[in-house]
């Protein structure tokens, strides 16, 4: 995915705002603000962040999957994969912050 630059894009947003609701590991519902939605050669990644994740300028990446009408997130297995998606959304932001 070298030298594809990412796209933005607002499915989830679109439908659910600027949060999701997502449970926890202990079947909690936890609120994630939506960081940035992003299309990368082909795929659509989502940058979410909890509160706590806020504390430490953390996100976490997911892959948007469109099945029907919902979109759904899935966990990004692939560490490479993973690590694309985690620099598209970085530079996202430097190219937002070149702009301001």
């Amino acid at each position: 995915m070298n030298g594809i630059q990412p796209v933005r894009v607002r499915l989830l947003a679109s439908k659910y705002g600027e949060e999701v609701e997502l449970l926890s590991e202990g079947g909690q519902p936890e609120s994630y603000r939506i960081m940035a939605e992003f299309e990368l050669g082909g795929q659509v990644y989502a940058a979410l962040q909890s509160p706590a994740m806020r504390k430490e300028n953390e996100v976490e990446m997911f892959r948007v999957v469109v099945d029907g009408e919902e979109p759904e997130l899935e966990s990004i297995e692939d560490d490479e994969e993973w690590e694309a998606a985690a620099e598209a959304y970085d530079d996202l932001l430097f190219q937002e912050t070149e702009r301001s």
